[in-house]
């Protein structure tokens, strides 16, 4: 340094800069490394940057005021920097010698000048609107540049006249330019030109923020304002940025993913042309679809060579080389902020000996409390820029997981549909991808907790010598104990999530079938079901919390354990070991910098495990089969035919049998093809096989044209009604009506609430059968396609609306006529009006021809026509259908409607005349033809007002959800909670972790005093009293801890919990049938899902983090209060700071986090939707519309999570910020009052104070979840307070328990409505029957025959009149007692999943004996002895594993076990073939000769031989006869039977 500075100027002086009290620093110092900072820093950064910008370029800003100062700025400081430079080399020439640095400096500064001012054109080019490179730099300079600013003028006072005039000029006029580059560094350029922020209608302002505005998130402080202001809305939220859309994200991972099967493909090949010599020939079995080609090896090869050489490729790699570079980021920030922790312990110790000693300027201790200001506001901007990125890097991620299962999803074959369900795929969308999510926020503590614990322990040794190891051995053994807990805590949790599905799904049963328990009045079984599984699930719970306290424990005292071991093997070790100030409360605050890594890392390592899981189950999805796209020729070669398929074969699934053989068939363009057949036969398989959906084993398809697809379940979406007809085209009106004229739909429009613009509720829920399947007809016309195949489209609608359909759509005069169309059809009736028929038997092509040729030929299907003809003409008229009463009043219903597989769809019946039998007898009517149209409308009218379709449903059921939440939660909410949990137990509670947190700052305040017996030299005496009294305050406090979470944990919050889902699950059985038709069951599970989960899991939690965090930040306070009574005067301000900030963020980010909520579930909701009509989708060729739909949804959802993830950003800056306040004023208060105080107090309140950002974070974020979560208790209170029906039982009204003997029931002027403020049903209803007559009930449609039946067994409550039954008034009795005493055989048959025994007897009431025989009364019997389980053989949901006729058997089963005086039959419509039906009826006949029997009668050939008839016609009595009488009448009974075809 003298070479560079000369003799005169010394390098470093202690006695100038240490030991004065106006320290000072060399002119050396100044001139080398002062000045040379900030360039060194600039040319280090300047080559990475500027290969960042060349990378990045944002677009090129105009030239600006701001640009031209800064520029001109910029050329000023160099030519300064020179004139030194020139004022020194003329000093040569003058003769004086200036030492080397006077030519290096200005040299270095100049040339670095310029390079700021090339680098500010070179930003400007590159569309920087703030540079943080150059704010760094300016930032720097101006710092360095003070130290020389304040020491020239100490000089120049202190000497008469100023030394070196042009130097100290010089100097001052680059310092202000300097300050002035500053201050210019802090405003923003414009936006770049053309960039998205000019056209973006509301841009996040992010991207225009400047770098201190980046730095502390001060842009978001707009949106946290408008949130205090006002709840936000979807609207204030801001557009998402383009690199985080779908747009971006998901082709920058599909190409990766890409690249990687590509590698694996050709790994494959290379080894499988190894091995592919080796093979034997025999084990080649048919061409896989794949390689169709010749010259590929053939399916077995490939097999055998995957054995060897399976190379699945890498989708963990995909992901990497995706986001890791911006990931990396991140992990730099981390590094940095991992460093700068370590900084303020060795602060501590430096200002601890400041106030040991006493001769030191107090000027240093006023430098340390701004150091360590200074280190913690760093490492707080530091580790939010950190979380920032991780953050965002997830959020990425997701976007990009759910866009590539999405698109995968719509392109799987039906052999990968099988492996993954819906649900499963959903599953990877929402649980698999939110786990990415979740870990990429701690991802980095893989390598940052390590090394954090090597640089704590390094400094601990430094301090503490080998005794160290005492501590750290204790935290090592710790660590098999939380690993222990931590295993076990998630077995647990596997175990309560599945007892908590099993009771989901009994729930979800329980209110689908809910009509039907009311019904056999079975709540209290089916309660105590849900119960049992509850019981077991808070079981589960409780086990969890006991492991949760223990964990707690160990977790509050650990850092306690370690201080002990180490201090107290530290003082027994060595007599010359003296545990003075420093030594303690350096090491104190060092080991609670090691408590988060060795917390952290366990969580980490299993949620890097549990990701890993779903890494290799979205790999495996993502690796499944796609369909051949090629498998059906498109070409549009012109040619005769449409459709050809030549000697095609075609499976499902590779591996299985074929479903079609050898099937030709060429279609002429134009022509009409009928396919007909057996159940089972194939004929929706063959469509499947023209659209490309099924693996073509052989043979040639192709199909010339556009191709419109009618399924034979309809597909809607949950859209309005004319964007389900639209599909995405344009709209044409003319065009338009003609299509909806043609599909008979318009009077459908005029009853709809809104027209075509109703919303149709999901899977179509607010239309009829008849109505979904006209809609996709509809869809299919307006398409205007070449080549239409429609899947049996004219089985859901009755009779007359077919006829009309096929007449004006489908027929030889339809609007078709000039279209190829294949028609499979069960109608015989339109056979003779098709240009060919296509029969098919077993999947072969067993006849074909036309009408004429077919009946020729006099094959199998000759026979059949003969046969069915007659019948089918005569069935055409009896339309009755019940269909449309059942929806009004229970569209809960309709919500059982199972997309199943094409396959499953068709039960096989091999004899084709039963299939064809049960097809005649089910022409399921939709009750549309016009004589009912007033009918139906009245219904829709009650509909209308009663039961909103989905959209309004939605519309409700949102502001239902946000009137229940907007705004602060209600201290009566709390109280709520707290009277569940027990008020004194709350209170004791409260105590207890008061006293915990005492002997906490107990045991510290001895360990101050302890350090403090080093200063007065009685170390030993002491030694053995402090470490024991030590150790006893520091067990109590682990007891304490230990004692409240489980009085918390286990005992009240667990019956706080159990006690709310009694009450609820009580109030929603106790509801009345009206309740579940107006609340729809999806919003009811949510509240025994989700709203429970909160109740049991997340408010315990969040009070308890809450309490500890509250009772720390408490003890800081006082701590720091006690020592210096003035830190109380700063106390409140920060304190005000803290409430304002937390106001803020609470109102926001408790909206965001709603909002965010609300715009999860149609990602999902659509999704599901899209995987059930992904072959009508795939048909019209809508693919890439459906993934913009998807992608636009899900970027919706991120629109409110982004803002979500900034606020904890902007909030922990701002907290964290008044954290270091604290530890300054801690710091600044030692400094000053260093007299009164002894280095032990010091040590405590600072090294106190460092802990308590970390807890003034958690407490805000714990307010905000605490607000979020408790609105689940007042949710679930809701609906425990609902109004309940009539008691179940009446104890002073009970009647006699053989009641009723005679089956005696009379009607007295009896009348009801569905809901008050509705029109009656049943208006003034008089009559008498007498015990054992059998009735039957016909009318109309909405005539009121199934009110009757509600009535008998009080689902509807009276409006005037009574009824009595054995002359008991049925109002009078519990609810219980009057339905148990009744049976009914519903409409639909409702099985519930449990063995076959609990769906006939949940009470066990009866004997199997009795059970075995009403099997076999009602024909089951040798269908149950044939089961291995017999009667427990497990039901499935719903019963979906027994036919419908079974179940309706099931239900007789039942009614027969009953055997009451009373039987009332909702005659099964479409469900059964005539078969079961007669079965039915001839058992009823025998078994319930001597009951009184009431018919709902559909058919009216079953009540022809019953003793009398009622007709109802709009809730009156129209006629009541004998069957016989009535003909005689000629009135509206005769008009029926005429038309059923049983009266000439």
């Amino acid at each position: 340094m003298e070479r560079l500075c000369g003799p005169e100027l010394p390098f470093w002086d202690l006695n100038t800069t240490f030991h004065t009290d106006q320290p000072d620093l060399p002119v050396c110092f100044q001139l080398s490394v002062l000045a040379c900072l900030p360039c060194i820093y600039l040319w280090v950064v300047s080559p990475v940057y500027l290969f960042y910008l060349k990378r990045n370029n944002r677009g090129y800003i105009m030239v600006s005021i701001l640009n031209r100062f800064k520029t001109v700025f910029g050329l000023l400081l160099w030519i300064v920097c020179w004139t030194d430079l020139f004022y020194s080399f003329h000093e040569m020439q003058q003769g004086q010698t200036p030492p080397p640095i006077f030519f290096i400096t200005p040299l270095v500064l100049g040339t670095t000048m310029l390079l700021a001012t090339v680098l500010i054109q070179y930003e400007r080019l590159h569309g920087v609107q703030s540079s943080g490179v150059l704010f760094i730099f300016w930032f720097l300079s101006v710092l360095c540049a003070i130290v020389p600013f304040r020491s020239k003028i100490l000089k120049a006072s202190g000497e008469s006249e100023v030394p070196d005039k042009l130097r100290f000029t010089t100097f001052y006029v680059y310092f202000s330019l300097v300050v002035c580059e500053l201050i210019l560094c802090c405003f923003n350029e414009r936006p770049p030109l053309f960039s998205d922020t000019v056209t973006d209608p509301n841009p996040c302002p992010e991207t225009t923020a400047g770098f201190l505005s980046s730095m502390t998130f001060w842009w978001f402080t707009s949106l946290a304002l408008k949130g205090y202001k006002m709840p936000l809305e979807a609207k204030d939220l801001w557009s998402l940025k383009k690199r985080d859309s779908s747009e971006t994200m998901v082709p920058r991972l599909l190409a990766e993913w890409r690249k990687e099967e590509a590698k694996a493909r050709s790994q494959q090949n290379l080894s499988g042309q190894a091995q592919y010599a080796k093979l034997p020939p025999s084990k080649a079995n048919h061409l896989s679809g794949d390689e169709a080609e010749d010259n590929g090896p053939k399916e077995g090869d490939v097999l055998l060579s995957n054995q060897k050489a399976q190379k699945q490729p890498s989708f963990l790699r995909a992901i990497l080389k995706a986001f890791g570079p911006y990931f990396l980021i991140g992990s730099a920030y981390k590094l940095l902020q991992d460093v700068i922790t370590f900084i303020n312990p060795q602060l501590l110790s430096l200002l601890i000996s400041f106030t040991k000693q006493e001769d030191v300027p107090l000027w240093w201790g006023y430098t340390l409390a701004f150091l360590m200001f200074f280190t913690a506001f760093l490492q707080t901007l530091i580790l939010h820029r950190h979380f920032q990125y991780c953050f965002v890097t997830g959020m990425n991620v997701r976007t990009a997981l759910i866009g590539a299962i999405y698109r995968k999803a719509l392109v799987i074959t039906n052999a990968a549909k099988r492996s993954s369900t819906v649900g499963e795929i959903v599953n990877l969308m929402s649980v698999d991808a939110q786990r990415f999510m979740d870990l990429t926020a701690f991802l980095n503590m893989l390598w940052s907790a390590p090394l954090q614990i090597m640089l704590a322990l390094y400094f601990l040794w430094e301090n503490l010598g080998p005794s160290v190891l005492a501590g750290v051995a204790v935290m090592v053994m710790l660590i098999p104990l939380n690993a222990f807990i931590a295993m076990k805590t998630r077995a647990y949790q596997v175990e309560q999530m599945q007892h908590k599905d099993a009771r989901l799904k009994l729930m979800n049963e329980i209110l689908n079938g809910i009509k039907v328990l009311k019904l056999y009045a079975w709540e209290e079984s089916f309660k105590q079901k849900v119960l049992d599984i509850r019981q077991k699930e808070l079981n589960v719970l409780r086990k969890t919390a006991y492991l949760g306290a223990l964990s707690t424990m160990a977790w509050t005292s650990a850092p306690f354990l370690v201080a002990l071991t180490s201090f107290a093997v530290f003082v027994s070790v060595d007599e010359n070991n003296v545990l003075d100030a420093k030594r303690a409360f350096v090491s104190l605050s060092l080991f609670n910098i090691l408590r988060f890594p060795l917390n952290m890392l366990p969580q980490v390592i299993s949620s890097i495990a549990q990701a890993s899981v779903s890494l290799k189950r979205i790999q495996n999805f993502l690796s499944h089969d796609e369909l051949d796209p090629d498998s059906v020729d498109r070409k549009n070669t012109p040619g005769d035919f449409s459709v050809t398929v030549v000697n095609g074969t075609f499976t499902w699934a590779k591996e299985d049998p074929p479903v079609l053989h050898s099937v030709s068939v060429m279609v002429p363009r134009g022509s009409l093809l009928a396919v007909v057949g057996p159940v089972g036969c194939g004929k929706s398989s063959l469509i499947s096989a023209l659209l490309g959906e099924m693996e073509k084993l052989e043979g040639e398809v192709s199909i010339q044209g556009s191709v419109a697809y009618v399924p034979q379940q309809a597909w809607i979406q949950n859209a309005t009604l004319r964007d389900n007809i639209l599909f995405g085209n344009a709209y044409n009106e003319q065009k338009y009506c003609s299509v909806l004229d043609a599909c008979a739909l318009t009077q459908d429009l005029e009853v709809l609430p809104g027209g075509d613009q109703t919303e149709i509720g999901e899977k179509g829920i607010n239309l009829s059968g008849g109505q979904r399947q006209r809609v996709s007809l509809a869809r299919a016309l307006y398409s205007d396609a070449d080549v239409y195949l429609l899947d049996d489209p004219l089985s859901a609608v009755d009779a007359h609306v077919a006829k009309h359909i096929f007449d004006r759509l489908i027929g030889p005069d339809g609007l078709l006529k000039e279209k190829t169309r294949i028609l499979v059809t069960h109608g015989i009736s339109f056979l003779p009006q098709v240009d060919n028929i296509m029969v098919l038997g077993a999947g072969r092509v067993s006849e074909m021809g036309s009408h004429q040729e077919l009946l020729k030929q006099n094959g199998a299907f000759a026979e059949f026509l003969r046969n069915y003809a007659l019948e089918d003409i005569l069935e055409e008229d009896e339309l009755e259908d019940e269909l449309l009463d059942e929806m009004e009043f229970f569209p809960e219903e309709e919500l059982g409607n199972h997309h199943c597989d094409m396959m499953e769809n068709e039960p096989v019946m091999n004899e084709a005349r039963k299939a064809f039998m049960r097809q005649m007898s089910v022409l399921s009517a939709d009750g549309e033809n016009p004589r009912r149209r007033s009918v139906r409308r009245h219904g829709c009218s009650q509909r209308k007002r009663g039961e909103p379709p989905e959209k309004k449903k939605e519309l409700e059921k949102l502001i239902q959800a946000e009137t229940a939440e907007t705004g602060r939660v209600k201290t009566k909410v709390y109280l709520e909670y707290v009277k569940a949990v027990g008020v004194l137990l709350s209170v004791l509670i409260l105590l207890l972790y008061g006293c915990q947190s005492a002997a906490a700052i107990g045991s510290n305040i001895w360990l101050s005093q302890w350090t403090n017996d080093a200063a007065g030299n009685h170390t030993q005496e002491n030694v053995q009293m402090r470490v024991s009294v030590y150790a006893a305050l520091g067990i109590a406090q682990g007891l304490l801890v230990l004692v409240t979470c489980l009085l918390c944990r286990v005992y009240s919050t667990l019956h706080a919990a159990q006690l709310m889902h009694g009450r609820l699950l009580q109030g929603v059985l106790r509801a009345p049938q009206a309740f579940f038709q107006s609340t729809p069951s999806g919003r009811l599970l949510n509240r025994f899902g989700t709203d429970m989960d909160a109740v049991d899991f997340l408010i315990p939690d969040n009070m308890d983090i809450w309490m500890r965090t509250f009772w720390y930040t408490l003890n800081v306070l006082l701590i720091c209060s006690a020592l210096t009574p003035v830190f109380l005067i700063v106390v409140a301000p920060l304190t005000l700071f803290y409430w304002w900030v937390q106001r803020f963020y609470v109102a926001s980010s408790r909206q965001l986090k709603r909002l965010e909520s609300v715009s999860r579930s149609p990602i999902y909701s659509h999704f599901s939707e899209t995987v059930t009509g992904s072959s009508v989708i795939r048909a019209y060729g809508r693919l890439d519309a459906f993934v913009l739909m998807s992608d636009a949804k899900v970027d919706e959802n991120q629109r409110s999570y982004y803002p979500g993830i900034v606020s904890n950003r902007w909030l922990g800056v701002r907290i964290e910020f008044i954290g270091n306040c604290i530890v300054l004023f801690a710091a600044l208060f030692a400094v000053i009052w260093k007299e009164t105080l002894n280095p032990g107090l010091v040590g405590l309140s600072v090294s106190y104070a460092l802990q308590v950002t970390m807890s003034l974070n958690w407490m805000v974020r714990m307010t905000s979840d605490l607000e979020n979560n408790i609105v689940a208790v007042e949710r679930v209170k809701e609906y425990s307070e609902t109004k309940p029906e009539a008691p179940w039982e009446v104890e002073d009204k009970k009647p006699p328990p053989e009641w009723p003997t005679d089956g005696k029931v009379e009607f007295h002027g009896y009348s009801v409505r569905y809901r008050d403020g509705l029109d009656l049903v049943l208006k003034n209803i008089t009559l008498d029957v007498k015990g054992g007559e059998k009735i039957g009930i016909v009318g109309r449609t909405g005539a009121g025959k199934s009110s009757m039946t509600l009535c008998l067994f009080r689902l509807l409550e009276a409006a005037a009149g009574e009824i009595t039954i054995d002359g008991v008034k049925i109002a009078e009795i519990g609810l219980h007692d009057l339905r148990s005493r009744l049976t009914i055989i519903p409409q639909e048959p409702v099985l519930f999943s449990g063995t076959l025994r609990m769906n006939l007897d949940p009470f066990d009431k009866y004997s199997d004996e009795d059970v075995w025989k009403a099997l076999e009364h009602s024909h089951l019997h040798g269908f149950v002895r044939n089961q291995p389980a017999q009667l427990q053989m497990e039901c499935a949901e719903g019963g979906e594993n027994l036919s419908v006729g079974q179940r309706q058997l099931v239900c007789l089963a039942r009614a027969l076990l009953r055997k009451t005086r009373i039987l009332i039959l909702d005659e099964a419509t479409a469900a059964i073939d005539l078969e079961t039906d007669d079965l039915i009826q001839s058992t009823i006949r025998t078994q319930f000769e001597n009951s009184t029997v009431f018919t709902i009668a559909h058919r009216l050939n079953t009540i022809m031989d019953y003793t009398r008839v009622l007709v109802l016609d709009k809730g009156k009595i129209a006629e009541f006869d004998t069957p016989t009488n009535l003909i005689s009448k000629r009135g509206i009974f005769y008009g029926m039977a005429k038309d059923a075809g049983l009266v000439q």
